[in-house]
């Protein structure tokens, strides 16, 4: 098996293509890097990841190169040697290598990579400003963060720095503070290889490099918020978050984007119950490194003051606030005299936003009231077709395909159609019984942009005298409701999510939903007369007892998500 040695460890590659950046990482042990980027091209420039690279012979003997090599643009192969910056913080169980004697006498092992480090700081720092206390990148700054680490303790500049001016206008989201770039050229590239929309280039030579866009093409295109992720030292910054928090007080959580069918794994910083920030988690059985602007900048919706709150009731033709102490008890006893009249005339339609547990409960309790109760899917929201990147510089995609933004707006059709298909054989459609005359209807919604829902009621929709809505903002259906229930958001509640592709992930919470709401888990189990806190953990593992499609999620669910059969 061929062997890489990382700072005398061996670490087996087997048939992988590694780099020494790479290598490290499988030997535990971390080479810092500024323009290294596992999705992005390889350009060696910012010289952070230089390491000392030799050759273990058949015999045992060991031969260095003279230089500090960039470790990312290392190949490695069976008997490479990597020592890092870090060799004195080894493994000492490790035995060490014979390295040469004229190679030990120029310094001990890791001392070149160490200086090259300090230098390669050093020089970044040369015109970089220190304005951390003001910059959106403070906190999670690989500048801090490697020049505590790996840099000196003091500067010998003493010239005047460098200072060209900003570019607000770089695009509508995103502002560029030129005289922190360290022109690792990540941007750049991210706009060549990922989007294929080439907006950002690099303006001058030597001293004068700057980050600009070519004239007329500012950075517009629907992935370009990720560039602000990719930036490592706050040169990029998002408009949206500008100035709104420090990191140090934002609570992040692993979450599932609810924007599209793609399912985007995402990490969602919020503070005090307010969403201020999505960003991209990596995940390769998902989305990759990246996510779209349509979802990164998709959560305000959760923060909008338009939200229903509370329960309401309507009477004499006007919503009146209603406990749920009050308002639970009589949808039960209201939902049951309707089924007991005419249980084909009561309808429940279950929304692609449900989560998966979300779903099963809400269809357990109307299949519990009478197996007459029709279960149907809400409107599925479908804007044009699936967008596809990269793109040539006629806006045509082109293979391989790296991001797909879907044009199905939902992110749990398929979850919520295995449940209706366990509960009742087959899915519904909403708009297959919507021109009925019903007795009953229950509509839970939670879409984030009420024309969604909207877009699949007949223009010739007639309300039921008993109509429950479920839904965050209000729409034609909340309009015609006798009870109007406050719907949730995906952050403000945990769950399971199965994408386009039959990938289930499941999330937790990133924020409470306001006082006076209840979560569509915990309705659900209020309708069922369950006693306690809604937990999705239980519910997953009921619904993976009783849907085998479902049943990967009976045990823990990886972080990444589990991959269902077609």
């Amino acid at each position: 098996m061929p062997t890489v040695y990382v700072n005398d460890k061996p670490v087996e590659i087997g048939t992988a293509r590694l780099n020494c950046v790479q290598a490290a990482g499988l030997a535990d042990t971390f080479v810092p890097h500024y323009c290294y980027h596992e999705a992005l091209s390889v350009v060696a420039s910012c010289r952070m990841c230089l390491v000392e690279v030799g050759e273990r012979k058949p015999d045992g003997t060991v031969v260095m190169q003279p230089k500090v090599l960039p470790g990312c643009q290392t190949p490695v192969k069976d008997g490479t040697v990597v020592v890092t910056g870090d060799y004195a913080k080894r493994d000492q169980t490790q035995a060490a290598l014979a390295y040469p004697a004229d190679y030990v006498k120029g310094g001990q092992p890791g001392d070149r990579a160490k200086r090259a480090q300090a230098d390669t700081l050093e020089g970044l720092l040369l015109n970089h400003p220190l304005d951390c206390p003001v910059c959106d990148k403070a906190g999670e700054c690989k500048l801090q963060d490697y020049s505590y680490d790996y840099g000196r303790s003091e500067s010998r500049m003493v010239d005047e720095k460098n200072q060209p001016p900003n570019k607000p206008g770089l695009s509508s989201k995103i502002t560029l503070f030129t005289d922190r770039c360290i022109m690792c050229t990540r941007c750049v590239r991210f706009t060549r290889e990922i989007s294929g929309t080439a907006e950002l280039m690099v303006n001058g030579r030597g001293h004068h490099e700057e980050i600009d866009t070519f004239p007329g093409r500012p950075l517009e295109n629907k992935l370009a918020g990720n560039v602000v992720d990719l930036c490592p030292v706050g040169a990029l910054g998002s408009k949206d978050f500008l100035y709104k928090q420090r990191v140090w007080y934002l609570k992040t959580v692993d979450q599932v984007c609810s924007r599209c069918s793609t399912g985007c794994s995402t990490h969602v910083d919020s503070n005090k119950d307010i969403v201020y920030r999505l960003r991209a988690r990596e995940n390769p059985l998902a989305q990759g490194h990246f996510m779209c602007d349509e979802g990164r900048y998709g959560y305000h919706f959760a923060n909008s003051a338009e939200r229903f709150v509370r329960p309401q009731v309507k009477r004499d033709g006007r919503f009146q606030p209603a406990p749920w102490a009050q308002v639970t008890p009589q949808l039960k006893q209201e939902l049951s005299a309707a089924v007991q009249a005419n249980a084909r005339g009561v309808v429940a339609v279950l929304s692609p936003y449900l989560t998966v547990e979300e779903a099963f409960l809400l269809g357990s309790y109307f299949k519990g009231l009478s197996a007459d109760v029709r279960l149907t899917l809400g409107p599925v929201p479908v804007v044009g077709e699936d967008d596809r990147y990269p793109k040539d510089v006629r806006g045509n995609a082109v293979e391989p395909t790296k991001f797909v933004i879907r044009a199905e707006k939902c992110p749990n059709r398929r979850g919520v159609e295995a449940v209706l298909t366990h509960l009742q054989g087959a899915v519904i459609p909403f708009a297959d019984v919507a021109r009925e005359a019903l007795d009953a209807l229950w509509f839970a919604g939670g879409y984030p942009e009420p024309g969604y829902a909207e877009a699949g009621i007949p223009s010739d929709w007639k309300a039921p005298a008993l109509l429950v809505a479920q839904d965050l903002f209000p729409s034609l259906v909340t309009a015609a409701a006798k009870y109007v229930l406050p719907g949730t958001s995906s952050f403000e509640k945990e769950g399971t999510f199965v994408n386009h592709a039959g990938l289930a992930q499941s999330f937790g919470r990133a924020a409470r939903p306001p006082v006076e709401a209840r979560t569509e888990l915990q309705l659900g189990y209020d309708l069922l007369g369950r006693r306690g806190l809604a937990q999705a953990a239980v519910v997953r593992a009921e619904v993976a007892g009783a849907v085998s499609w479902l049943a990967p999620l009976g045990g823990e669910v990886p972080a990444n998500g589990v991959k269902l059969g077609d």
